[in-house]
C-alpha cells in the first residue's frame, strides 16, 4: 500500500471565487486560534491540546460573533486545529524554533477535506461545497480517495489534490549491472565516480532579466490598486514559470539515473549551511528537492538510494592511499596527494562517496530511509 498525491488545476470561472471565500474564512480561523494559543501560552507556559480546541471551537460557532464559520466544513476546521496542534508539538519537542504564528490572508493557501464537502462524480466532475467544479483531468486518478485539498497558488489560480491510497504492483526490473556514487557541486550539478556529469540548466539565473522587468513594474504600482494586483500575478507567475522549468528537468533526470543504475551513491547534505553561504545559486539549483524526487522515483524502476553520513571527509580523503588531507580550501579545485596522486576535487568525492557507500551496504550499515530536505 502506497499513499499518492495527484493535483490538477480546476478551470477558471467566477464561482472559483466561493473557493477564495472559504480559503480566508480558514485563515481567519486560523488566526483566531493561534491567538488562543498565545494567551494560554504566556498565562501557563503551555498549549492547549487539539481535543480541548475543537470543542472551543464549536462552541464559538453557536455565537452570533462566529456563527459565519459554519459556512467552513468541519472537517476543514478540525484539520486546521490539527496543523496548529502538530507545529506545538513539534516546538515543545524542540523540532521547531518557535510554535505556529498568525498568516495574512494572502498568505494562506490550502484547506483540506476527507470525508465531507466533496464529492466526485468521474472524469473531471467535482463537487465542492454544493458547487460543481471542472478541473483539467490529465491523467486518471488510481487507489482510494482519503483526502482532497483545495489549493490557492500565488498566481490566483487553483489546484485541486487527490490523496489516494494504491497498491503498488511489483516491480519486475531488469539489472544494468552499473552503480556509481554522485558528488554534488556547483559548477557542476552532479559529479560521477564514473565520470558521469550532469550540468543544470539554472533556469533563474537564465530568466534575470525578464524577472527584473517585472519585479519593476510591480514596484511602479499604487498600493491597493487594481493594477497593482495585477502585476502581483505577473510576478507570481514569471516565479511559477521559472520553477516548473526547475522541476520539469529534475523529474526527468531522476528517471534517467534510475533507469541506468541499479544503486546511487550520495552524499548527505547540510543545505542550510549552503543557503547561507551561497544564498540565490542553491535555490536555483534545488538540491534539496531533487533528491526528494529521486526518492520518490527509484522505487518506481526498482533502483536504490544510499546516502553516507555529511561529516565523511570525502574532499579531503585520497581515494588512491586514503590520506587524509586536511588544509583543502574550497578554493582548491584540484590538489596533489602526499602518494604523488593528482585528483579533481568534485571527482575525488564522488569517487570516495561511492567507495565508503559500496563498503558500508555490504557491512549492513547504510541509511536507506527516505531522506527529507534541511532547507
Amino acid at each position: 500500500m502506497a499513499r499518492r498525491t495527484y493535483a490538477f488545476q480546476l478551470y477558471q470561472s467566477k464561482r472559483l471565487q466561493y473557493l477564495h471565500t472559504r480559503i480566508d474564512l480558514a485563515a481567519e480561523i486560523h488566526n483566531h486560534l493561534i491567538a488562543v494559543q498565545k494567551r494560554y501560552y504566556r498565562r501557563f507556559h503551555g498549549y492547549i491540546g487539539s481535543y480541548r480546541l475543537k470543542r472551543h471551537v464549536t462552541r464559538l460557532k453557536t455565537w452570533t460573533r462566529f456563527a459565519h464559520w459554519k459556512q467552513l466544513d468541519a472537517q476543514a476546521i478540525q484539520h486546521i486545529v490539527w496543523r496548529i496542534d502538530q507545529g506545538y508539538q513539534k516546538f515543545f519537542r524542540k523540532e521547531n524554533k518557535r510554535p505556529p504564528t498568525f498568516r495574512k490572508h494572502v498568505q494562506y493557501h490550502s484547506i483540506t477535506l476527507s470525508q465531507t464537502g466533496w464529492r466526485y462524480e468521474g472524469h473531471n466532475r467535482l463537487w465542492l461545497f454544493g458547487r460543481l467544479y471542472r478541473f483539467h483531468h490529465s491523467r486518471d486518478i488510481p487507489g482510494v480517495i482519503k483526502t482532497l485539498t483545495i489549493k490557492r497558488l500565488p498566481t490566483g489560480r487553483m489546484m485541486v489534490m487527490f490523496s489516494c491510497v494504491t497498491e503498488d504492483a511489483p516491480i519486475i526490473r531488469v539489472k544494468t549491472g552499473q552503480t556509481a556514487g554522485f558528488d554534488f557541486g556547483l559548477s557542476t550539478f552532479l559529479t560521477g565516480s564514473n565520470g558521469h556529469d550532469v550540468t543544470a540548466p539554472q533556469p533563474l539565473k537564465q530568466s534575470l532579466r525578464a524577472l527584473r522587468k517585472v519585479n519593476r513594474a510591480f514596484a511602479r504600482t499604487q498600493q491597493g490598486s487594481g493594477h497593482r494586483r495585477q502585476a502581483r500575478k505577473r510576478l507570481a507567475q514569471a516565479h511559477a514559470d521559472i520553477a516548473h522549468q526547475r522541476q520539469d528537468w529534475h523529474w526527468k533526470l531522476a528517471h534517467e539515473l534510475c533507469a541506468r543504475y541499479d544503486t546511487i551513491y550520495l552524499e548527505d547534505l547540510e543545505l542550510r549551511g549552503m543557503a547561507v553561504m551561497w544564498g540565490r545559486k542553491i535555490a536555483d539549483l534545488g538540491f534539496g528537492r531533487f533528491v526528494q524526487i529521486l526518492h520518490q522515483v527509484a522505487p518506481q524502476h526498482g533502483s536504490h538510494i544510499h546516502h553516507i553520513d555529511r561529516w565523511f571527509p570525502s574532499t579531503k580523503l585520497c581515494h588512491v592511499c586514503g590520506n587524509l588531507n586536511a588544509f583543502i580550501t574550497l578554493r582548491d579545485r584540484v590538489w596533489t596527494c602526499a602518494c604523488g596522486t593528482v585528483h579533481h576535487r568534485d571527482r575525488n568525492a564522488a569517487t570516495n562517496i561511492y567507495q565508503e557507500g559500496a563498503s558500508s551496504c555490504e557491512q549492513g550499515s547504510c541509511k536507506t530511509q527516505v531522506w527529507a530536505a534541511t532547507a
